[in-house]
């Protein structure tokens, strides 16, 4: 017993850590990590063989580059640019920009796809003399929405995949039902009729921008490659396997050898791409498996399930509002991959308890935990990067402004996709 409370203890303050210092989750998580092995809760074999998923930390990084790899090749800003020209007016053009930048950000990672659609974004509003302050918010939370809906879309959907042994196929259909896929979808269309009558009102003026040039498919290739290796590992192999892993990392790898080599970028270039990847994740990830496996070794992961079974009883609405609710909350203040860690199997063990198919409540956690993180400027790291840019356009933007568009947008969205969820999965 005393041990379970030195362990809460410990999880406890790195949360707290993680909150007040943000920029250095990774030292939080490690600290803690390293704490839980000196004291024996878990072995330092265990740690690395069992607890650390290196398999999604492989496709977390090899994901990564490719990404990189994706923006630099302009395809994304010359799809964004024909977009613009073929719309028939403003409103529409800024919905289509949007609604691509999701789509990019269900297999790009957020703040990379931010940042690509940002100068895109910024030069039609300086064209057009509007403020591009909203604009700018709705690249962030449209992002941070499709980030849910496949395997590499995002951290919590790696580690949910872990969890649930799911492959890349099973995002879109599971046991015959359409999945998460096409929740997020439900709420994209939610979030898309929105952000049309908001931006409405800008006019039904044609836009002509400047146009971009491709200059290369390579990084296209990368990604497609490895959009359909891990749907063929996933059908073979199931969940996330070794193979998937190992595909994605090697297709990394093949992209910077491309980039260093071939491109003749050079070894410099190619190192300061491999330097400004997002290693603190990698290393804040690495912290995290461990120091939730000594919870879970202690037993206070199934003492939550039981406070959570005892609070819900019978009542399956009330966990799933409950799981929901606090999820987004939650998520709209905290780092949501700690907290989607920990609540996975909490959330699996009360649909067992409550004999419900595990993706009821284990889905409705995802999208709670995920989309949460739109209610505020600091609820994502994409949002984090769009105040940015706004700041060095000279734009200042405040909690209340951000929430004239994230409030009504987080609860349209989360709101049809729960509904999609509760419909599809409650039997």
């Amino acid at each position: 017993m005393t041990m379970k409370w030195i362990v809460l203890a410990l999880a406890v303050l790195m949360y707290a850590l993680i909150v007040i210092f943000p920029n250095r989750k990774s030292y939080s998580s490690l600290g803690a990590a390293l704490i839980m092995i000196i004291l024996g809760v878990v072995s330092p074999k265990a740690a690395l063989g069992e607890l650390i998923n290196w398999n999604v930390l492989m496709i977390f990084v090899g994901s990564l580059v490719i990404a990189e790899l994706f923006i630099y090749s302009r395809v994304p800003a010359v799809i964004a640019d024909s977009l613009v020209r073929c719309s028939p007016n403003v409103g529409i053009a800024i919905v289509a920009i949007l609604i691509m930048t999701g789509i990019i950000s269900a297999f790009v990672e957020n703040v990379a796809t931010v940042l690509v659609m940002a100068p895109i974004a910024l030069a039609l509003c300086t064209k057009l003399k509007l403020d591009p302050t909203y604009f700018m918010v709705g690249l962030a939370v449209m992002a941070n929405l499709q980030g849910t809906a496949t395997l590499v879309g995002d951290p919590p959907s790696m580690i949910f995949a872990d969890q649930a042994n799911y492959g890349f196929n099973d995002f879109f259909f599971f046991q015959g039902k359409p999945s998460i896929f096409f929740a997020v979808q439900v709420g994209m269309l939610a979030g898309a009729l929105f952000f049309y009558g908001f931006f409405a009102k800008q006019g039904g003026q044609k836009i002509e921008l400047e146009r971009e040039q491709i200059l290369t498919l390579v990084p296209t290739v990368l990604l497609i490659l490895m959009i359909g290796g891990l749907a063929t590992a996933s059908f073979v192999y199931g969940g996330i396997s070794l193979a998937s892993g190992l595909l994605v990392i090697m297709l990394g790898m093949v992209g910077l050898l491309w980039y260093w080599i071939i491109r003749k970028e050079g070894a410099g270039k190619a190192w300061s791409l491999i330097k400004e990847l997002d290693w603190d994740t990698v290393l804040f990830l690495i912290g995290i498996f461990v120091v939730v496996g000594a919870v879970a070794a202690v037993g206070l992961l199934d003492d939550f399930a039981g406070l959570l079974s005892r609070i819900v009883g019978n009542n399956v609405f009330l966990g799933f509002f409950l799981i929901l609710a606090v999820s987004t909350l939650i998520s709209g203040f905290v780092d949501n991959v700690p907290y989607i860690i920990v609540m996975l199997p909490v959330a699996a063990k009360l649909t067992v308890d409550l004999s419900l198919k595990p993706e009821l409540y284990m889905f409705a956690l995802l999208i709670g935990s995920c989309m949460g993180g739109n209610l505020t400027p600091f609820g994502a790291a994409a949002n984090v990067v769009s105040v940015g840019i706004l700041r060095k356009q000279g734009i200042g933007i405040n909690f209340r402004q951000w929430l004239k568009i994230s409030l009504p947008f987080t609860v349209l969205t989360i709101t049809a996709s729960a509904i999609f969820i509760w419909l599809v999965w409650r039997n």
